[in-house]
């Protein structure tokens, strides 16, 4: 018994530590502090964190799930280059199934689903508050709202995906918060009044609007490296 509940404990702190990796790598990569083509070694990254191999291995294995770390020379890791291409095709994706679930939420959510929703908005206005956990917290009630499992499911992969991205644009431009802000309220409302054409639209514009400050934030870090 005390064997086993050892071995868990020593999972759950490897698990602990390969998401502060995960955490702190996926913020340099997406801000432009690791570069593409720089090197991501086992060993080096162990050291610098004071960790074993094994959580940064798992940390560089989920940041190559999400497209933002490859294999190199010698299979060793290095950072990925995102184009603009791909991002906007990872963010078309994602914008047609979020639409969609605002669609369905606006049918199928009841009156109390909507004071729920309408309930982390507050949360999130106030101050102190994490933006880019809110925002997180904002989509999985909607989706959960679509009531639609296999859609869902859909969207776990392009979450993954896309999550640094959009985590990143709220650090890097503070006036994003704000306008996201206006944008969850305008999808609400639509969901409240059982529009699902009005609510799929606002929705789409409001990740065609991310996708716009994400693409700016690579802009202005390829001109300040050139």
């Amino acid at each position: 018994m005390a064997q086993e509940y050892n071995q868990g404990t020593t999972r759950m702190t490897a698990t602990r530590s390969a998401d502060q990796v995960h955490a702190a790598l996926s913020q340099q990569i997406v801000s432009g502090g690791l570069r593409p083509g720089d090197p991501l070694a086992e060993t080096a990254l162990a050291a610098r964190f004071g960790l074993s191999r094994t959580p940064v291995r798992e940390a560089l294995q989920r940041l190559a799930a999400e497209g933002l770390v490859e294999r190199g020379p010698r299979r060793a890791f290095v950072v990925r280059r995102m184009s603009d291409d791909a991002l906007r095709h990872l963010f078309e994706a994602l914008a047609e199934l979020e639409a969609l679930c605002a669609s369905l939420a606006a049918l199928r959510m009841t009156p109390t689903d909507h004071a729920l929703l309408a309930g982390i908005l507050d949360r999130d206005d106030l101050p102190g508050s994490d933006y880019a956990e809110a925002n997180i917290r904002f989509h999985a009630r909607l989706r959960q709202g679509a009531g639609n499992a296999v859609l869902a499911e859909l969207l776990v992969d392009l979450d993954r995906r896309s999550l640094p991205w959009r985590n990143a644009q709220f650090s890097a431009r503070q006036a994003r918060i704000a306008t996201s802000r206006a944008e969850h309220r305008a999808i609400l409302a639509a969901i409240t009044a059982r529009d699902a054409d009005l609510a799929a639209e606002r929705m789409r514009a409001h990740m065609g609007a991310s996708l716009g400050v994400i693409l700016e934030m690579l802009a202005a870090r390829s001109y300040s490296a050139g």
